[in-house]
């Protein structure tokens, strides 16, 4: 469907500029003001105020649609993302990291609901897939980019980069019939507010810890290949568990129809608690590249049921807002862990951010099993109504 091909296409740059920003913050600060616990309060900055408004940001595309949002926040972030790239002090660098993260565009919150309406019920589900493998497969390609770019001869070149493609990709978007004539769903009169209903409640405690493990490993993989003189290994880590994680989605489609979408991401969840717990032991290098292609494999397939169970608990008319608002739980904390982390790997060893990540997936996981029966309209086979709207787009700690 030509329609498919170019949503696919138009939201391409934008979020490649996504899988580029984090690295591109990092090395910016490491290199200008060589502190890696500084370069880590950055990236930490820049995660930590988009998170806290991913939510805000989800209310406006749920309230008025998808035009205005993306035509003041593109343009806005792309010329951030420039001044923070000029900046040579510290300060300079760590306010424009704040404004930096509250510019964020809303692309993948945006794009989400736009697949119901492009192709219905009937193709929703291979829809969904290729939407996901496109989006991991940004992660490979990103932090490949932005890390051959910022350890090159020209270092500036990578933000420049990045704020270039967000710039075309939100515009492509946003020149799309379909973006610009958007309806939100109707909200129920007299229903909770977001923050009551127990469902979201339950995926928020844990969002919050996945965010915070996962903000640890996000300095701390980065912070580990620096000290040991091999910065440009990070990037190649990051890439191998981005294209394991294409595999793990495409695979948990495979798995979708013979089981309920709670009762996988349990299942997978506690595979995912268990291949982490090594992590801690390894080093920049093979040992790392193969235990992060495992994580990242079944990452991925958890990824897809978290989606859907996400879906199939969200109220009427939170298409976008029930989504930002965990976004902002899990990137709040994702922003703390990778603050605290850079000052953790910079005085006791990154191996400690390390060991964070397999003890914040593993209280993730005992939220999630022991508060499973607040999820159980997840508990259904995907054949039924959480199939039909099941959640396609997969993000990345702090990705909008």
């Amino acid at each position: 469907m030509r329609s498919a091909r170019l949503l696919l296409l138009s939201a391409f740059p934008a979020r490649l500029a996504y899988s580029m920003i984090g690295l591109g913050v990092y090395f910016k600060v490491q290199q200008t003001t060589n502190s890696i616990a500084f370069a880590g309060l950055a990236v930490g900055a820049h995660a930590l105020t988009g998170a806290l408004s991913a939510g805000i940001r989800g209310e406006l595309l749920d309230r008025f649609g998808m035009k205005w949002p993306l035509r003041v926040f593109v343009p806005a972030y792309a010329s951030m993302i420039l001044i923070f790239n000029a900046s040579q002090e510290r300060t300079s660098l760590l306010l424009f990291s704040f404004l930096l993260g509250i510019t964020a565009p809303p692309i993948n919150l945006s794009v989400r609901p736009l697949w119901k309406v492009l192709v219905g019920d009937a193709q929703l589900r291979t829809a969904y897939a290729m939407d996901t493998s496109m989006m991991n497969s940004v992660m490979v390609i990103g932090p490949v980019v932005v890390t051959f770019l910022a350890l090159s001869k020209h270092p500036s070149s990578a933000l420049i980069v990045c704020a270039v493609s967000m710039l075309i990709g939100g515009l492509a978007l946003l020149s799309l019939k379909i973006t610009r004539s958007f309806v939100p769903e109707q909200k129920i009169k007299g229903s909770l507010p977001l923050w009551r209903v127990p469902a979201l409640q339950l995926l928020a405690i844990e969002g919050a810890f996945i965010g915070f493990g996962w903000g640890a490993f996000d300095i701390g993989v980065p912070a580990f290949s620096t000290l040991r003189n091999q910065p440009h290994i990070a990037g190649t880590i990051l890439a191998i568990m981005g294209a394991a994680t294409v595999v793990g989605g495409l695979l948990a489609g495979l798995l979708s129809k013979k089981i309920s979408s709670l009762k996988a991401m349990r299942g997978i969840y506690a595979l995912w608690f268990i291949t982490t717990i090594p992590l801690a032991f390894t080093t920049p290098g093979w040992s790392m590249m193969l235990l992060g292609g495992i994580i990242g494999l079944i990452g991925g397939a958890i990824q897809v049921f978290y989606w859907e169970v996400t879906e199939a608990v969200r109220p009427q008319g939170s298409q976008s807002g029930a989504l930002g608002w965990l976004w902002s739980i899990e990137g709040t904390c994702g922003a703390a862990g990778a603050a605290i982390g850079g000052v953790v790997a910079e005085k006791f060893g990154p191996q400690w951010c390390l060991a964070a990540t397999t003890i914040s997936i593993g209280f993730g996981f005992l939220v999630i099993n022991t508060g499973r029966r607040k999820l159980s309209a997840a508990d259904k086979t995907p054949s039924e109504a959480q199939d039909r709207d099941a959640l396609g787009d997969v993000i990345s700690t702090g990705d909008n």
